[in-house]
């Protein structure tokens, strides 16, 4: 059976890993095909457009976009959009403004009590959108933690005083704009662990009205106890159920391919997109 990985992450946000070696580690876990999803940015796709053709397996230009519904993170994953959709880039434009100013903000806060620069979290010069992630990388190359995700739950927690909320764009509105650029919405991990609450099945009818074509049921971090509930109203809705990894190089601990989509899937997402490869 081919399996394909529709959620990974580049060194062009929070991963660490080049577009060219995902395509070459996707290649040799026996993948056909992986989409590049970076944090509000397309900036890796031509380079894993490339490198996918090379290493003979297929590819999915996608971008994983922040956004909030009722004052609760939801991030919408966008597969083929149209690269000239203006509105959408402009919203996404303002998204990545906002994500600066706010880990500038957190750097000042911490530096208080952690001896880290601004220059020493940007770091990559890839990487467009500046977050949480990378302030963690930070202290951990510091030595004040073992590694990111000591970092996040401990000094860059929502509860942390040196932590600041960020600027979103709206989860229906995001759908909206996507259809709109020509792009196949999918709502990401929506019942992972480190959410308060999952996706309630009102928020997901609201979001399948928008123009929500499927969602990620099978991704390593959803909690298996709140999964029956979005199953159910995902098939009562007619949504379609993906799977990915959420790969980000060593920046988690997600394995490449640990969960994938069919080739329905795939092949459904690329008859529907604006850009399908």
């Amino acid at each position: 059976m081919r399996r394909y990985d529709l959620h990974t992450h580049s060194v062009h946000s929070d991963g660490t890993t080049r577009p060219a070696q995902i395509a070459a580690d996707a290649a040799e876990a026996g993948l056909a095909g992986f989409a590049l999803t970076d944090h509000d940015t397309i900036d890796g796709w031509d380079e894993a457009r490339e490198a996918a053709h090379l290493a003979r397996i297929d590819f999915l230009p996608g971008i994983e976009i922040t956004t909030k519904h009722d004052h609760r993170s939801r991030h919408l994953l966008a597969f083929g959009i149209e690269p000239a959709a203006g509105e959408l880039f402009d919203a996404l434009a303002e998204v990545r403004r906002s994500r600066v100013a706010r880990a500038r903000e957190m750097v000042r806060r911490l530096g208080a009590d952690f001896r880290i620069t601004w220059d020493e979290v940007v770091g990559s010069e890839d990487a467009r959108t500046v977050g949480r992630p990378h302030i963690a990388d930070a202290l951990v190359a510091a030595g004040y933690f073992t590694d990111r995700t000591a970092a996040l739950t401990q000094a860059l927690h929502p509860a942390s005083p040196y932590y600041l909320g960020s600027s979103a764009i709206d989860t229906t509105e995001a759908i909206r704009m996507v259809r709109a650029a020509g792009g196949v919405p999918v709502l990401a991990h929506p019942a992972a662990y480190r959410q308060r609450t999952p996706v309630g099945s009102d928020e997901l009818r609201e979001f399948a009205a928008a123009g929500l074509w499927g969602i990620e049921l099978q991704h390593p971090e959803n909690r298996d106890d709140w999964l029956p509930e979005l199953e159910r109203a995902a098939a009562e809705l007619g949504l379609t159920a993906t799977g990915a990894s959420d790969y980000h190089g060593a920046g988690k601990p997600n394995r490449l391919g640990e969960r994938s989509s069919s080739a329905e899937t795939w092949d459904g997402i690329r008859a529907l997109a604006a850009v399908p490869g």
